[in-house]
């Protein structure tokens, strides 16, 4: 069984597939697709290697489930902090 079969109300689904298919944000898109593909019974290791534009690390897809349960739609987000910080600090204005 789907880790998300039993977590995905209809509502839940719906507001997935609308970011899937209009979110402005690219990565968005992706995981919600993600979520959707494990949602219908595909494994995390099938949607990492073939589900998505292109493969993932498994223990990504599982991330963004765990994340996912724990925080809802807004688990997808990027948190802040995350990244590569500048390399070159400009002199803040006097």
């Amino acid at each position: 069984m789907s880790p998300l079969q039993h977590i995905l109300t209809s509502e839940a689904e719906k507001e997935l597939r609308k970011i899937r298919d209009t979110d402005p944000l690219a990565y968005k898109r992706e995981r919600a697709s993600a979520l959707l593909q494990i949602a219908s019974g595909k494994s995390g290791n099938w949607v990492a290697k073939y589900g998505l534009l292109r493969p993932r690390r498994k223990h990504t897809i599982y991330d963004w489930v765990k994340r996912y349960k724990e925080e809802g739609i807004s688990g997808l987000q990027i948190k802040d902090g995350r990244g590569r910080n500048p390399s070159f600090f400009p002199p803040k204005p006097s």
